[in-house]
């Protein structure tokens, strides 16, 4: 609460997310156009991932099956502690000193770089956003642009004082330093890190899409390559990456396609000139079966993390990405969160919340995601995961508004007073409270019409 009402009034801050939301508004206008009928792509592509959520026991053993047959290995984690685990125990089995890795939201979520930095290992962000906030020491800030909240001014002056490079540098100039700095990591690293944006079971791959080219460096270089996905990126069949493909570029960047589209099927085989002698798959559950469990809120697992519901919301446009708390923010990470770390700790992203339908409106896979904002209030008052003070506070309040007696015998000033006393320290120091007619519309048009 306090981050969000801080975030809020800071006008420096609300107008870089707004300009550069902006750009992303104007260019996702004219990426839709590559569709000749974007609503009926929109419905395909829903069904593609219902398909794929309904069956996902099948396909996931397909997956490990056929990567298995290309020298590919395949690791299965039901929480964050087990993902880590495996990940040392390879960094150890290959004595690893330095990991490259390029985006991946999965390994934000199992706190990939802090573990292994614990554990005498530099774990080197690639992407130029994540290298940006690894150097600030922050999180990324949105799924798919981590630095969105930085000027080229904040990143100008944090790279003087992290690198020590001239003050006032450009954008291409910040850009050639990162390089410089990178180029030499991917030559020393002994281990490659990426995500997956897809699994295709029947090829037993793994679908990247990138803009960088950072995800290929990180997994030429490095002798082994180790995916972390999480279980419902699996897709039915690998034509329907010709839907999903172009969708998440368009609704993540504005781009008819992604700059890079790489789909890895296992480590070197004979003949090819690059790739890592290794490659492992960990495959995250970390609460994903408590949303498969529940059948109304499954299809939140349709999600391919294009972040477009995350620029729609008005809510994330005045708070922004810290504020949430939580690796997934906006209302997809809103609806996710407490499904994944529970509903006691993160119940309250569910209610705020102005539940005005643009995340639903403007999901490529169509999800309904207000619908399952509200799904998870029914879900927290239902269980008994809020206050007995606040549901006797609700209690009373339905009780007076379905009772005319009641509304009319409460005068204006004590409607105003109840008002003031319930929400004016949440609502008052910012905004001007609302006030109370002396006379409810109902007393005045029965004595109107006397």
């Amino acid at each position: 609460m306090e981050k969000s009402e801080e975030k809020a009034a800071d006008l420096k801050h609300r107008g870089t997310i707004n300009f550069n939301i902006g750009k992303y508004n104007a260019a996702v206008k004219n990426g839709k156009h590559q569709f000749a009928e974007l609503p009926m792509a929109r419905e395909r592509a829903k069904n593609i991932k219902w398909r794929a959520i309904e069956n996902l026991d099948k396909y996931l053993e397909d997956f490990e099956m056929n990567l298995i047959k290309r020298g590919g290995k395949v690791l299965w984690a039901e929480t964050v502690e087990q993902a880590q685990q495996e990940i040392l125990n390879i960094c150890r089995e290959k004595q690893c000193k330095t990991v490259v890795k390029s985006k991946s939201m999965v390994t934000e979520e199992i706190h990939l770089n802090h573990f292994l930095e614990q554990n005498g290992i530099e774990s080197v962000e690639t992407d130029l956003g994540e290298y940006i906030q690894q150097l600030d020491g922050e999180p990324p800030y949105h799924i798919v642009t981590p630095a969105m909240h930085k000027s080229k001014e904040d990143v100008a002056r944090l790279f003087e004082e992290k690198l020590g490079t001239e003050p006032n540098l450009t954008p291409e100039q910040l850009t050639l330093v990162a390089r410089e700095k990178l180029r030499l990591k991917y030559i020393q690293a002994e281990i490659g890190v990426t995500g997956a944006n897809f699994i295709i079971p029947e090829i037993g791959g793994i679908a990247v899409t990138e803009n960088e080219g950072n995800a290929r460096l990180s997994t030429a270089f490095p002798r082994t390559h180790i995916v972390i996905v999480g279980i419902e990126k699996v897709l039915p069949a690998m034509t329907d990456l010709a839907l999903l493909w172009p969708l998440l570029a368009t609704y993540g960047t504005g781009q008819k396609v992604t700059s890079y589209n790489t789909i890895f099927t296992g480590p070197r085989q004979e003949g090819e000139t690059d790739g890592p002698d290794e490659m492992y798959v960990i495959l995250l559950d970390n609460g994903r079966t408590n949303l498969l469990q529940d059948v109304e809120a499954r299809e939140a697992l349709y999600c391919i993390r294009c972040g477009s519901c995350l620029n729609a919301c008005p809510v994330y446009k005045n708070v922004g990405g810290h504020t949430y708390g939580t690796t997934y923010s906006g209302p997809i990470g809103s609806v996710i969160t407490p499904h994944l770390q529970g509903m006691d700790d993160y119940m309250h992203l569910s209610f705020a919340s102005s539940l005005c339908g643009n995340c639903t409106e403007v999901c490529p896979v169509r999800i309904n995601l207000h619908e399952l904002l509200l799904h998870n209030r029914h879900r927290a008052v239902d269980e008994n995961h809020t206050s007995g003070g606040e549901k006797l506070g609700w209690y009373g309040w339905k009780q007076a508004c379905l009772s005319r007696k009641m509304m009319n015998m409460a005068s204006g000033r004590i409607k105003n007073l109840v008002i003031g006393k319930l929400f004016g320290k949440a609502w008052g120091s910012d905004r001007e409270m609302p006030v109370f007619a002396g006379k409810s519309f109902n007393q005045q048009w029965k004595e109107r019409r006397k």
